[in-house]
């Protein structure tokens, strides 16, 4: 770290100073002249059919514009894309003859204001005929079961089974088996800022502008797809601040609706989701996911072989959800040596609220059934959990080292980190702790997770579960231009939701310039004037939009170099960069300065090298690294380029009378290569954390068996509040990546990925003494209580039997 100027340091971010004086620019701020807006009606029922729409008592009120219906929308604009192969799976903004969840929309209204649209809304009378449903993924499976989407023939979009190695044969050999369930509960990020969007069509150009609260890959082009109008027919403005995402800011649906709405009407439009709207209707839902587990294993604590069984339950429709079963393909062994992997996975249809991609896409989750398994094992054997991780982590001296399914880690050191993470919380001090605690009376104890966070990412998981697509790119792309006064700009084509991705492209810019960050410029162009990016999502930016900006300034010094060299009459290997001067090697006092190559390259045309176009910009196009290849015949191909490394451990105790949970001391462990900037790294681990003891403890979305959503509202959808969150210990540990710029690795998903494991692991240990486990996730303080109570009084219990071993 020591040999960069800027990368690493502790600076103020670019975007300070707008968001603290409350000078940023969201959704809800674009106020268009002539703005009407929207307001949806949704459906009450999980599954019916729609036998009629009266919109005439709506439409009777002054100031409303029109009342849209699926029977209109769906026959003016095409199906959303689904990401996997089914073709007859349709998904429109508004539902046409069926009904598919408690929450779709049916009807939106246009009006002259939120409130008169809302009142409006609640005038149109909708007849229903209610229909059979299912709202679970095992019974969505069983012959016979409702059909969400009677065309595709099945409740089951994905089903695919990867081996990859001597499974079975290894499993017969093995000293030891263990058989287990772990079920992640549906949850999500939950935003402060619900999405919103505006829309304007002008029918001189032909463009529709939007303004939207996204954080999507090709968001503008399946915008135009839907809408039926030519790729450069929408213009997305990526200037407009995103309060929040998490990954959850996709917002198709509402955007093709508002588009076609505001076209439609030729005047502009907005719709902002309400809270509810949000929770019950918005796509913004997360995994609902159980996982049928094996591990083989020997006596010495060796792990041989695993099994994983995935059922993911994406809800009504599927959009990218069943590729948040593809992500967990290239980190499918964890940070562990395990020769052979059985990955089974499926995705299936039910009348719930559709999944969305959420913060991890699907590794989360999958490091909690992974982490289980670890505990297990050393439960099993009686073998400390410290000690057989250490036994099974991939050793720094393996690196770059090969998992089964064909993604290779770039560089670790996870031995060291977990070393760390455990000086810094006293591990034995801790362990005393606990045992005092115990003797006492109280439940304690002590969670521990290593896991990895895949980043930079690439298409490949796209291409491995669905073969007819055969996308191989995933990249990103940067502008760098100096104008005549010396000024830099920097130039991208995203949208940012708290990433800080202005900070990272002036620091990238001003390290390789070796100009001052602080004097660096980041803008961002909108659709049609912007180099091609494929967004903030996978933990990817760091890598793929610093690689980008990098390159860019790269080309703008070689420029300057050969500028020098033009007119020193010399090779470019003769001359030094030195904070944007040129010199000659040995002759210092011979130098052209930054405002003087400037100069030339703006005014002094006579001056410049042949060949070299005057002005001073470049653009980067960055591909992935290690991307740009299709998955072998065996299902083996590298998803993700770099992997970071978190160990976290935590203390919790539990009241034995409440079952409420309380943590104490928490320290992460955290090796994502270079940080670029500290800070903002260690704000998405502490807020990753943060939202990991929400998936853990609280956050879930509940139905009713009549498909109702019984957590619509933040009464019943628990968040974890500054009171349950505890204080946060980061250690940092740098092991480089080889494959990027700088050495950086990604770090958008930090602390999510292992707090749950973490935390599910602290509360199993608490309940150990007990003879307890919990394998369900959240944790609830009821189902805490209910595991205790069933501890003191087993012949009273109707939980679940044991995990069979």
């Amino acid at each position: 770290m020591s040999s960069f100027r800027y990368i690493g340091k502790k600076r103020r971010t670019k975007e300070d100073p707008r968001f603290v004086s409350g000078r940023g620019r969201y959704v809800a701020d674009i106020a268009l002249p002539g703005m009407k807006h929207v307001a949806l009606v949704a459906s009450p029922h999980a599954s019916a059919r729609i036998v009629s729409i009266d919109a005439k008592p709506a439409l009777a009120l002054p100031g409303v514009l029109t009342v849209l219906t699926g029977e209109e929308f769906c026959t003016g604009t095409d199906s959303l894309v689904t990401g996997v192969d089914a073709p007859k799976l349709t998904r429109y903004a508004l539902a046409k003859d069926v009904v598919r969840y408690a929450g779709e929309w049916v009807a939106a209204v246009v009006a002259d204001t939120r409130a008169l649209a809302e009142d409006a809304a609640e005038r149109v009378e909708v007849e229903y005929e209610p229909l059979p449903h299912v709202i679970e993924a095992e019974k969505a499976m069983q012959p016979g079961a409702p059909l969400v989407h009677p065309a595709h023939g099945s409740n089951v979009i994905l089903h695919k089974k990867f081996v990859w190695g001597p499974v079975d044969e290894v499993f017969a050999k093995a000293q030891h088996r263990l058989v287990f369930r772990a079920t992640w509960g549906r949850s999500s990020t939950v935003p402060i800022e619900t999405f919103g969007v505006a829309a304007q069509w002008d029918p001189g150009t032909e463009i529709l502008d939007v303004w939207a609260s996204i954080q999507m890959p090709k968001y503008p082009d399946q915008v135009a797809k839907a809408l039926r109008l030519p790729g450069n027919g929408v213009r997305v403005h990526y200037d407009v601040d995103v309060g929040g995402s998490y990954g959850v800011k996709r917002g198709l649906k509402h955007t093709v609706l508002v588009g076609y709405l505001a076209k439609k009407l030729g005047v502009p439009l907005r719709f902002i989701e309400d809270r509810l709207e949000n929770l019950r209707g918005g796509d913004m839902q997360g995994p609902d996911r159980f996982f049928d587990m094996q591990v083989a294993f020997d006596s010495d604590g060796t792990i041989r072989a695993w099994k994983i069984r995935a059922v993911d339950d994406v809800g009504a429709y599927a959009g990218r959800a069943p590729f948040q079963l593809g992500k967990p393909i290239t980190a499918i062994c964890g940070p562990y040596q395990i020769p052979a992997v059985e990955y089974d996975a499926t995705s299936v249809l039910t009348n719930k609220t559709p999944q969305e991609a959420v913060r991890g896409f699907g590794q989360s989750p999958t490091n909690f059934a992974m982490e289980r398994t670890i505990d297990r094992v050393a439960a099993f054997l009686k073998m400390d959990r410290f000690d057989l991780r250490k036994k099974n982590l991939i050793r720094k001296d393996q690196f770059p080292y090969t998992i089964p399914s064909g993604s290779s880690y770039d560089s670790g050191d996870y031995h060291a980190v977990l070393d760390k993470a455990l000086a810094a919380i006293d591990y034995p001090a801790l362990v005393a702790a606990r045992d005092a605690a115990r003797k006492a009376g109280r439940l304690a104890g002590i969670g521990v997770s290593t896991c990895l966070e895949p980043s930079g990412g690439n298409s490949a998981f796209e291409v491995l579960l669905n073969p007819k697509n055969e996308t191989t790119t995933w990249m990103d792309s940067c502008l760098v231009r100096v104008d005549l006064a010396g000024s830099v700009t920097g130039v991208m084509n995203t949208s940012s939701s708290g990433q800080g991705h202005e900070s990272l492209v002036s620091t990238v810019i001003g390290e390789v310039l070796e100009r001052d960050p602080a004097t660096v410029r980041v803008v961002r162009a909108d659709s049609l004037s912007a180099l091609p990016s494929n967004s903030p999502v996978g933990s990817r930016m760091a890598i793929m939009l610093g690689g980008a900006a990098a390159g860019a300034a790269e080309k703008i010094k070689e420029t300057l170099v050969a500028i020098a060299a033009h007119n020193f009459e010399c090779a470019p290997e003769d001359l030094e960069y030195r904070g944007g001067d040129v010199s000659l090697k040995g002759a210092p006092e011979r130098k052209l300065t930054w405002d003087q190559l400037i100069e030339i390259a703006h005014r002094k045309f006579h001056k410049m090298p042949p060949g070299v176009e005057p002005g001073l910009q470049a653009k980067f196009v960055w591909e992935v690294p290690t991307g740009g290849t299709l998955p072998t015949p065996e299902g083996r191909v590298q998803m993700y380029p770099c992997y970071s490394f978190e160990a976290h451990l935590v203390y919790v105790e539990i009241d034995p009378d409440t079952g409420k949970p309380e943590l104490g001391k928490y320290v992460c462990g955290h090796d994502c290569g270079v940080m670029i900037n500290p800070d903002i790294v260690h704000g998405m681990t502490y807020g990753g954390i943060a939202h990991g003891i929400g998936a853990a403890l609280y956050e879930k979305f509940s139905y009713t068996e009549d498909g109702q959503l019984a957590a619509g509202t933040f009464m019943d959808y628990l968040l974890p509040s500054a009171m349950e969150v505890p204080p946060l210990s980061i250690v940092d540990h740098c092991t480089p990546s080889p494959l990027t710029t700088f050495g950086q690795k990604g770090s958008g998903e930090a602390g999510y990925l292992g707090a749950p494991a973490a935390i599910a692991n602290a509360v199993n240990d608490a309940l150990a003494p007990l003879g307890a486990a919990i394998d369900t996730l959240p944790m609830s303080h009821l189902a805490i209580w209910n595991a205790i109570q069933a501890s003191r009084h087993p012949e009273r219990s109707e939980g679940s039997p044991p995990p069979r071993s």
